[in-house]
Order: structure tokens, then C-alpha cells, then sequence
């Protein structure tokens, strides 16, 4: 059986890995293993985002009830639902209360395509099955319920782990997607050429 197909191996990451400055942690997370239950994904994309210091941020404006998440301890994990319809996870980073994250943007999926597939039977290509964060969530089963979980003991079965693989030396960076506010700040990162990385390139 393939390391693929097989249960993940690799150590989880430590909560002293997200203590820090999300514009550190985000593209040390690329080619790191997002785990849940029987599927996983190589986050090939990712986005920092910063707090008070951030106008395109959740928590720009301060703690509220949707972004409460965002202000606890490092290593959790912080779901929010947009547009209506779609789930969008992100790792909590730096001190608690700093409200600071790393949306998980896109993954290269790994373990339990089949699943996948199932959840995602719109995607015509296994490339299409987590090239985008809506896509992602979709594709592991990350919902509103997993929201607060915590990524560092895996209470609700969620892990970022580490198999080996190094984020890549020069990673592809750029303004983030899809804002009207902060659009200034470079603060996407992304696996150059990996044909999982959402279409806005």
C-alpha cells in the first residue's frame, strides 16, 4: 500500500509552530498535511491574515461571535461559512487574543480521494477536488461543527501534520484573492507549477 493510500504519517505540528507571526507560519505551511478523519490534503496555497493590523481580516474590527475563534490559542482551527454556502478553515497563529490566521486556500489531495470525489462530484479532475478553500473543506468534511477544534491534540480528529516534505525554498507569493480591503499586502503563498493551486494564480 502507498504512503497515499495508507493512514498519514509524520509528526503533528507543535502549538509552538503557530505561535507566531501568521506571516511566518503561512508559508512554512506549504507541503505540510491537513488531515481529517479518513482524508488528506498537501496544502499547496495558503494566505495570512493579521489582526487590528489587517483591514482584509476577520478580526480587523475585533472579536465578535463568528470570529471568536480567531482570538483563542494558537493551533486552533477557525471555520467560517461564506457567500451562503461555503466553509473556508484557517490555522489560528501568534498569541492568544492577536486574532491572527492562515487560511488553508488549497491542497493537493492525498488520502480518501474516493470520499472525496463523492463530496466533490462536480470536480472532473482529482485536481479540481480541493483547488480552492471552499473546495477544500468540501472535499475533507470541514464544517461549522469543527470550528474551535484543536489542531494540535486533534480532539475533533483535525491535524496539520508533517511527513518530511520541506515547503519549497522559493515559494510563489502574491496579493491576496478575492479582497476589497488590504489588497496591498503580499501575504498568499503558493507551490509554484503544482496544478492544485486555486485558479487565481
Amino acid at each position: 500500500m502507498s504512503a497515499a493510500a495508507g493512514a498519514p504519517t509524520g509528526r503533528t505540528l507543535p502549538r509552538s509552530f503557530y505561535r507566531r507571526d501568521a506571516r511566518v507560519v503561512a508559508p512554512e505551511l506549504l507541503n505540510k498535511v491537513v488531515v481529517h478523519d479518513d482524508t488528506s490534503a498537501r496544502i499547496v496555497e495558503v494566505e495570512a491574515y493579521v489582526g487590528a493590523e489587517d483591514p482584509g481580516s476577520h478580526a480587523f474590527r475585533g472579536r465578535t461571535t463568528r470570529n471568536a475563534t480567531m482570538f483563542g490559542p494558537p493551533g486552533g482551527l477557525y471555520v467560517y461559512f461564506t457567500y451562503g454556502m461555503h466553509w473556508c478553515a484557517n490555522a489560528v497563529c501568534g498569541d492568544e487574543g492577536t486574532g491572527a490566521a492562515v487560511l488553508l486556500r488549497a491542497g493537493a489531495p492525498l488520502r480518501g480521494i474516493e470520499l472525496m470525489r463523492a463530496r466533490r462530484p462536480r470536480a472532473r479532475r482529482d485536481r479540481d477536488l480541493c483547488s480552492g478553500p471552499a473546495k477544500l473543506c468540501q472535499a475533507l468534511a470541514i464544517d461549522g461543527s469543527l470550528d474551535g477544534a484543536d489542531l494540535v491534540t486533534a480532539d475533533r480528529s483535525v491535524r496539520i501534520v508533517d511527513d518530511g516534505v520541506p515547503p519549497p525554498p522559493l515559494p510563489g507569493c502574491s496579493a491576496r484573492v478575492g479582497l476589497s480591503r488590504g489588497v496591498e499586502h503580499p501575504w498568499r503563498w503558493f507551490v509554484c507549477d503544482d496544478l492544485n493551486v486555486s485558479r487565481a494564480r
